[in-house]
């Protein structure tokens, strides 16, 4: 290895570079978020830079081929979508915080195209969501953010998201969005240039601490709530998988192997609320994702987060949000 003008030069690096520079594309939907395009994309900048060749060619693409504006913004200059993969290698699709803006015929049929002439194809953020609705994910290991699984399971039940923070399933990439593209493309970078060279393009970055794809996306529970009692912890873990049908303080009690005023004295103490209000908080939160990201009606919701009636979903709602479900809706202020 020598140093030339600034820039690391690996020869060995170089001699696999020269087969052929990767064209990437990046499909930035409206509302993309830039953090997760910025973690995908700059690596790949960083690569050029410290190899002092194009290994990696930067596309990017729009609905109609304007700048693409980010949730912060920002804007990107885009070209029309792709109709044919061209000397395309691998495309991500970009999604914000409500994937279905990009549920565009123009936005699956190229997705369709660019899978059936073998380019590879990721998702970052909300981007697996509409892989899943182009069909791409079918029989495939995939992750997607955690906040987007909720209307992901809702719109193809068949589909079930890993919590993962990115996954890489043959020629299906991917991401949870965030900082976690950081790590994917140390994975990328590496699987096409090696780990030595990786290391150096996470250097660049101060990403000093690589992430496993398995990582979770979230900090634990115990981080979360700042609680530390194991028994409150499984209850709680227990209610965020039971949403849709939630169980009575008495079953839960049941569940944990303690008695009801047990229970509540663990919730008073340790949570500082109560079990019911608690229960009653996450099913509200969970309602209000579907509300943003799903097309399930407002009595859909109300049942797939386990109210007894619309009526009732709606009361409980407005009470903890200032609006109804229906005007939340309506105005776009989930």
């Amino acid at each position: 290895m020598q140093e030339r003008d600034g820039k690391w030069q690996d020869e060995d690096i170089i001699l696999q570079a020269d087969r052929q520079t990767q064209e990437i594309g990046f499909i930035l939907l409206p509302q993309f978020a830039l953090m997760s395009f910025a973690s995908a994309s700059e690596p790949l900048r960083a690569a050029n830079l410290i190899a002092g060749k194009p290994l990696y060619r930067l596309r990017f693409f729009s609905l109609d081929g304007k700048p693409a504006r980010s949730s912060g913004g920002a804007e990107v200059a885009a070209e029309p979508l792709p109709r044919h993969a061209g000397s395309l290698n691998l495309a991500f699709v970009c999604a914000g915080g409500d994937p279905r803006q990009g549920l565009e015929p123009s936005v699956l049929a190229s997705l369709r195209v660019l899978a059936r002439e073998g380019v590879r194809i990721g998702g970052i953020s909300g981007g697996p969501y509409l892989m899943a609705a182009a069909g791409l994910l079918k029989d495939r290991r995939f992750t997607i953010h955690w906040e987007h699984a909720p209307a992901l399971r809702e719109a193809f039940p068949d589909l079930d998201p890993t919590p993962a923070r990115f996954v890489i399933d043959g020629n299906r990439i991917t991401c949870g969005g965030g900082i976690a593209p950081l790590d994917m493309m140390h994975a990328l970078i590496s699987e096409r240039l090696g780990a030595d060279f990786a290391r150096r393009v996470s250097d660049w970055y101060l990403h000093t601490e690589v992430g496993a794809p398995v990582a979770p996306q979230r900090a634990s529970l115990a981080e979360r709530y700042q609680i530390h009692h194991p028994l409150l912890l499984t209850m709680l873990e227990k209610m965020q998988t039971t949403l849709e049908a939630p169980l009575s303080r008495t079953a839960m009690a049941k569940f944990a192997g303690i008695t009801p005023r047990h229970l509540d004295r663990l919730f008073s103490t340790h949570a500082g609320t109560s079990f019911a209000g608690e229960y009653r908080r996450l099913r509200l939160d969970h309602a209000r994702r579907l509300l943003q990201q799903s097309a399930l009606s407002i009595s859909e919701i109300a049942l797939s987060t386990g109210f007894s009636s619309a009526g009732h979903f709606s009361r409980l709602y407005k009470q903890a949000f200032g609006f109804s479900p229906r005007d939340a809706r309506k105005n776009g202020n989930t």
